[in-house]
This record gives C-alpha cells, sequence and structure tokens, in this order.
C-alpha cells in the first residue's frame, strides 16, 4: 500500500474517530458475508457502524485523541465498532450476536479511558446502566424520599382531616336529632298551659 494511500485511510479515520469516546473491537474473521451484514444492520439501528481497519493505521489515526489506550484490543485482524449509542447497548447487542455467531471473537470495549477485554468485559459492560436508564435511576432516586415525605404528611394529615369530618358528622346528626324534638316539644307544652 502505498503512502499516499495510507495518508487517506488514516485522514478517513481520523475523522471517523475524532469525536468518539467509546469503541467495542471485534474480529471479523470467521464471520460469513451474510452474518456481517446482519451485524452492521442491527448496529445501524442503533447508530453504530463498524469498520474494519488496519491496526497500525488506527493506532496513528487516534494518535492522542479520546481512544488513546484502546490499541490494547488491536491484535489480528480487527473491526472496531463506534457510534453514537449507549456502549452498554453495544455489548448486549454483541452478547447476544455471540450466541447465535460462534465463530465472533469479542476482543473488549474501551471507554471511558478504561479497557474492558474479552467476552468477561464485554459482559461487565453489558451490565451497566445506558444513558436513559441512568438518568431514570437518578430521577427515582432524586423523586423517591419526595414521594415518601409527601405520604408522610398526607398520611397522618389525612386520617385527622377525616376524624374531623366523622366528629363533625356525628355532631350534625346529634345536633339535627336534638334540634328536632325540641320543636316537636314545644307544641304539646303549650296546650298544657
Amino acid at each position: 500500500m502505498s503512502k499516499t494511500v495510507k495518508n487517506l485511510i488514516i485522514k478517513e479515520l481520523t475523522g471517523k474517530l475524532h469525536d468518539i469516546e467509546s469503541v467495542a473491537v471485534i474480529n471479523p474473521r470467521g464471520i460469513d458475508a451474510i452474518k456481517n451484514n446482519h451485524i452492521r444492520r442491527k448496529l445501524h439501528e442503533k447508530g453504530m457502524r463498524m469498520t474494519v481497519v488496519k491496526n497500525t493505521l488506527v493506532k496513528r489515526a487516534v494518535g492522542d485523541g479520546k481512544l488513546k489506550g484502546f490499541e490494547a484490543l488491536l491484535d489480528g485482524p480487527s473491526a472496531v465498532i463506534y457510534g453514537k449509542a449507549s456502549i452498554s447497548q453495544v455489548a448486549r447487542l454483541l452478547l447476544d450476536e455471540k450466541k447465535t455467531i460462534e465463530a465472533l471473537e469479542l476482543r473488549g470495549i474501551f471507554f471511558d479511558g478504561e479497557v474492558y477485554a474479552g467476552d468477561k468485559g464485554v459482559e461487565q459492560v453489558s451490565k451497566l446502566p445506558t444513558r436513559e436508564e441512568a438518568i431514570g435511576q437518578l430521577v427515582a432516586a432524586i423523586l423517591g424520599p419526595g414521594k415518601k415525605l409527601a405520604a408522610a404528611l398526607k398520611g397522618p394529615g389525612g386520617t385527622l382531616g377525616a376524624m374531623l369530618k366523622t366528629i363533625e358528622d356525628k355532631a350534625k346528626d346529634k345536633g339535627g336529632d336534638a334540634g328536632a324534638a325540641p320543636e316537636a316539644a314545644a307544641p304539646d307544652a303549650a296546650p298544657a298551659a
């Protein structure tokens, strides 16, 4: 491969990986075209891409960028998976594909400056929450004590209000009977006098 072609490939990879903070790496060897296309289609649905790379060129393309350190996953034929989706979603997808494609070799995942190597690393990343799940957990944690406080304040107040309402209703019932009885007794008393 000529130096000009290598420079063009490095420039293209640099553009693709410039703003990327996390990647997954697999070994594409042994995966036939149909299965490869199937994986790419599933990745594309999640906003991800898979690119088969030459290790030395991708190392040069990354340089001292955000992905510095992921080259530990590059050993032999490599396909880099990158994009906008959560890396835990990608890890889950790769583990699902590993069940159906035995030839799929998971090299690992790189994100947040750390390397999660092999199947165990991918499995560890798959257990992490996605961005949306993390936000949901955070909101639930914030709202949880507020709900408990509101229930605690509403509970005794509601009970007290129900007791007062019952006392008030009983007083009206007794007051209504007591008020009706003296009026009825008053006409009887008048003729006797």
